[in-house]
């Protein structure tokens, strides 16, 4: 059957479209649900323009995984493998330092959304004790993840994603619309104040944009998925596709984030009230923010899809990590014993099957222990985490610049000079914020 111009450009579109909801999926979670709505309840309209730059700033770093893997075929690891042993070695090092505390994180947001909509409480205070219930309760969602991926693997993520994104799109943005009218909107109130650039607010800014609109290790997750979609496709799919599905993708995020930083700030900001320092409690009071707006009957609603949305944001983030991990094994392989002899049935570059679920299970017990013995506060594992990421992120934004810009991406498939130019400015900024909180908060004027 022949088509036309037009209809041809619509299915390699949908051939293309996916990885940039996968981002969305593992983006609006934490960042959104948590970070953004905090920023909103502490210090009102000012954090627009926090989000605002976060996400323009680390754009290119983000847009330069999938556009590496629609050019070459092979994810951003193997790019950082042709650059060198010491970006492969730095990577790893990177990934080592913040898998577990993000595994962690991601999995005690989503264990305390359950908890909290499914009203679990009781349960688990007269079961496994009110103290270790929100890790009981992330095991059980990282057995869960376990299971959904077993039985469907990236094919199932894809399609799960696309259902339930919506779904929180659409209540959020309703939830957002009638709580603009409990916002006192005036020019001032879009400036930063003095609390702003204090100790505690340069760290809470700091958090936010760590995970504003994600780690930007998912640049190298976008990377891994738009291999895996590849191979699920008859055909491969257009560059330009590829790029159009991730900048869906991103600046919805964007946009969902700001509806988060307004939701907070037309319920809470100004008012006395202050998030829970627990989980469950936590998400309690975010699902309320919905109701109190939108009325009682939008609970279940809201609690379901507050609760997909982070089992999604669970499940991308327990399967990028192991994907990361599968291909590091071989990369790192190749990069310091290339004349290993080669084994019977040759290793894709993406990793074999069994590493990653080694790496799966290590890294879910890693998360676990910390639950169990690393955590005294709940927000301040998330900041812990959120900050890491903020600090990494200036040099996995070079590392991503260097490898789209490598010899063996084509040079009509490179970025071009304004794009370029932006990227470089963006690992500028980066680099220049997190020596500036480094110095803040260890420098002469700490003490």
């Amino acid at each position: 059957m022949n088509y036309g111009p037009s209809t041809a450009k619509t299915r390699s579109f949908w051939t293309a479209f996916g990885p940039g909801l996968l981002f969305a999926g593992a983006a609006v979670g934490v960042s959104h649900l948590v970070q953004s709505t905090r920023a909103g309840a502490s210090f009102g309209l000012s954090m627009l323009i926090v989000v605002i730059l976060a996400n323009v700033i680390k754009f290119p770093g983000f847009r330069f995984g999938p556009q590496y893997a629609a050019a070459t075929g092979h994810s951003l690891i193997d790019g950082y493998r042709r650059q060198g042993r010491w970006t492969l070695a730095l990577f790893t090092l990177l990934t080592a330092g913040t898998m577990f505390t993000v595994i962690a994180v991601v999995t005690l947001v989503t264990a305390g959304v359950a908890i909290a909509v499914f009203g679990l409480e009781p349960l688990l205070a007269s079961t496994v004790g009110p103290a270790a219930g929100p890790a009981a309760v992330s095991a059980l969602i990282m057995v869960l993840s376990a299971l959904l991926l077993a039985g469907g693997g990236y094919v199932w993520l894809d399609r799960f994603i696309k259902v339930v994104m919506p779904v929180l799109t659409i209540c959020t943005l309703a939830a957002m619309f009638m709580a603009l009218g409990r916002i006192e909107w005036s020019w001032s109130a879009f400036v930063p104040g003095p609390a702003v650039f204090d100790l505690a607010g340069i760290a809470f800014c700091v958090a936010l944009i760590g995970w504003m609109p994600a780690p930007i290790d998912i640049s190298v997750w976008s990377s891994l998925w738009a291999v895996a979609r590849a191979k699920h496709q008859p055909r491969k799919p257009a560059a330009r596709d590829v790029l159009v599905d991730f900048d869906i993708g991103y600046w919805s995020t964007m946009l969902l984030a700001l509806a988060f930083v307004l939701l907070g700030t037309g319920m809470m900001f100004g008012q006395g009230l202050t998030f829970e320092n627990n989980p469950a409690k936590f998400s309690a009071q975010i699902v309320d923010l919905y109701t109190t707006t939108l009325g009682g009957w939008s609970r279940p609603i809201i609690g379901a899809a507050a609760f997909l949305v982070m089992l999604s944001t669970a499940v991308t983030v327990i399967d990028g990590f192991p994907r990361v991990i599968a291909a590091l094994v071989v990369q790192l392989r190749l990069a310091f014993a290339p004349q290993a002899a080669p084994v019977a049935t040759p290793v894709p570059l993406e990793g074999d099957r069994h590493v990653y679920r080694l790496s799966f299970a290590i890294l879910c017990a890693g998360a676990l222990a910390i639950l169990l013995w690393g955590m005294s506060s709940f927000t301040a594992l998330v900041d812990l985490a959120t900050t890491l990421s903020f600090l990494t992120a200036p040099m996995l934004a070079f590392f991503n610049h260097r490898a789209v810009h490598a010899p063996e991406v084509p040079r009509d498939q490179q970025p071009g000079a304004g794009m370029t130019a932006f990227s470089w400015a963006s690992i500028v900024l980066q680099s220049a914020f997190a020596l500036y909180f480094l110095w803040f908060k260890f420098g002469p004027s700490a003490a």
